[in-house]
């Protein structure tokens, strides 16, 4: 018998820190947070969510660190939590991109480690991927798998670790030839979008990427295969017009500019409408897709 997770540490409190607790709360489960400003969190926490500047004295059963993505952080934060409770606690990382063999390499209890990714928002997508490392037990996996179930995710297994996982890899993959097509002045960001609301998110959400292709024929799929993937960029380097925003500091839409201008615009509303829309669309999805598999 699975020994559940009840207990939860949200470490880190940003976007993402958020929607995790948000999401293990709706759950049921004990949740507090562990961030510099527990005042502050707690003005828009879940009721009944705690929060505090430095580990409590007992161990939660898991703890889901969603610090920057910067390996040092993360390495402290773990170095700190097994001097305090040793190997009484799994310790899951919501990094992106990261290398999870590299990140837990100092760790002691690395059969209790493991990665855990969530969408943005994460309280809003029905989805989660669960990343084992080399020296993940089946008991850690388990325990986490059957914890994320409770918080009504759907969860993705990888079962050895790999830069961008499932979700990020795909998604950035995507992207890296939109970027080169934009550079190289072949459509815009607008036009990028356009195709992703109205093209290809649409049919995705009814029959996912891979079921497509069987309901259309494989004969279609593979020769348009064999004629566009090697006409892809398919370069190994990150698009220099995206490396190059952030240092002018185009940062996104808190700074009111990045690959669109957001001045004068109210981003805190577009957040929810975007969050909305998305439960809105999952409600009609989510249960379609359960039912099929």
């Amino acid at each position: 018998m699975i020994n559940k997770i009840q207990t939860i540490l949200v470490a880190g409190y940003g976007v993402m820190g958020k929607g995790v607790a948000a999401s293990f709360h709706a759950g049921g489960f004990d949740v507090t947070i562990l961030t510099r400003d527990p005042a502050k969190a707690l003005a828009n926490a879940p009721a009944g969510v705690k929060a505090v500047s430095s580990l409590p004295d007992e161990p939660p059963d898991y703890i889901s660190e969603n610090y920057p993505e910067e390996i040092a952080p993360k390495q402290d934060l773990f170095a700190a939590i097994e001097a305090k409770w040793g190997g009484a606690s799994i310790i899951a990382s919501n990094t992106s991109g990261l290398d999870l063999e590299d990140l837990a390499a100092p760790l002691q209890h690395k059969n209790m480690f493991m990665g855990v990714h969530y969408l943005q928002p994460a309280d809003a997508f029905a989805c989660v991927e669960a990343i084992r490392i080399s020296a993940t037990s089946d008991e850690t996996k388990d325990r986490v798998v059957e914890a994320l179930k409770r918080t009504d995710k759907e969860v993705v297994l990888l079962n050895r670790p790999i830069i961008g996982a499932l979700f990020n890899r795909l998604q950035h993959a995507m992207l890296h030839e939109a970027y080169w097509m934009i550079e190289q002045g072949l459509c815009s960001v607008e036009d990028v979008d356009k195709f992703a609301r109205l093209a290809m998110g649409p049919r995705m959400c009814a029959g996912g990427l891979i079921e497509v292709k069987d309901l259309g024929g494989l004969v279609v799929h593979a020769a348009s295969q064999s004629e566009i993937i090697p006409k892809l960029t398919l370069s190994k380097e990150p698009a220099p017009f995206v490396q190059n925003l952030p240092k002018q500091g185009f940062t996104g839409a808190d700074a009111g500019r990045g690959f669109y201008n957001w001045h004068g615009k109210d981003v805190e509303k577009r957040r929810r409408e975007v969050k909305e829309m998305t439960r809105k669309i999952l409600d009609i999805v989510e249960p379609e897709a359960r039912a099929r598999d």
